[in-house]
C-alpha cells in the first residue's frame, strides 16, 4: 500500500523559523511576529486570534514581499529531492500547516501533491481575513483524513513529520511519525527523532514501504 507523507511547515521544513516571521521580516516586523508566535506556542491565544492579529500587521504586504520571504526562508536541504523520491515510489506527500495558505501553497511547485494552510485572502489584502479559516492541531487530522480519502490510503499508511504542539494530535492519529528539530511537546510521541538541516536524513529514518 502506498503511503501518505504529511509535513508540517513552521519549524519542520523551515529551520528555526515560521512563515509569518519570514513574511514579516520583509516588512521590518519580526519582533512583533515573534511575540505572536510565542503567545500561540504558550497557548495564550488560539489560531483565530493569531490570524486576525498577523493580518493586521500585514496591511502593506505585497506579492513581491511574499515571494522574497519564500525565497530567503531557511528551508531544510533536499526538500524537493525527498518529494521527488516519494513521488517516484508511487507514494504521496502533502504539507499541512497553520501558516497562511498564500505561503504554504507555493510548495506545490516543489512537488507536494497537496498543500493546506490557514485560509487568508489573496495578497495584497482587499478583503478581511476570516478567523474561522485558521487551522488548528485538530484540523490537521481532519485534513489528513480528507487527503487519505483523496489518495485512496488509510491512516495506517500515513507518516507525519512535525516539531511542536500543533503536531501532537496528528502524531497520535498515525502509526509512524518523525519529530524534526522538535520541542518538548513531542517528547515520547514520535516514532523517530531527527535534529539537523537536511530533510533527506529525516526521511531516511522512515525507510521504504514494506
Amino acid at each position: 500500500m502506498a503511503r501518505l507523507h504529511l509535513f508540517d511547515l513552521d519549524g519542520t521544513l523551515l529551520h528555526g523559523s515560521t512563515a509569518p516571521v519570514e513574511i514579516s521580516r520583509q516588512l521590518g516586523l519580526v519582533a512583533e511576529t515573534v511575540a505572536l508566535d510565542r503567545e500561540i506556542a504558550e497557548g495564550r491565544i488560539g489560531p483565530p486570534e493569531y490570524a486576525a492579529r498577523v493580518y493586521d500587521l500585514w496591511t502593506d504586504l505585497t506579492e513581491t514581499h511574499v515571494r522574497a520571504a519564500f525565497e530567503a526562508a531557511p528551508w531544510l536541504a533536499r526538500i524537493r529531492e525527498v518529494w521527488a523520491e516519494i513521488r517516484g515510489a508511487g507514494e504521496y506527500c502533502a504539507v499541512v500547516s497553520l501558516s497562511p495558505s498564500f505561503f504554504v501553497e507555493r510548495l506545490l511547485d516543489w512537488g507536494a501533491h497537496a498543500a493546506h494552510g490557514s485560509r487568508f485572502p489573496a495578497v495584497p489584502f482587499t478583503e478581511p481575513v476570516d478567523p474561522a479559516g485558521a487551522l488548528s492541531a485538530a484540523a490537521k487530522v481532519i485534513i489528513a483524513d480528507r487527503l487519505c480519502a483523496e489518495f485512496g490510503v488509510a491512516r495506517a499508511d500515513c507518516v507525519a513529520y512535525g516539531d511542536s504542539s500543533s503536531d501532537k494530535e496528528l502524531f497520535a492519529a498515525v502509526p509512524v511519525s518523525v519529530a524534526v528539530n522538535a520541542d518538548a511537546h513531542l517528547a515520547g510521541l514520535a516514532t523517530h527523532s531527527y535534529t539537523g538541516r537536511d530533510l533527506w536524513e529525516a526521511y531516511e529514518l522512515v525507510g521504504p514501504a514494506h
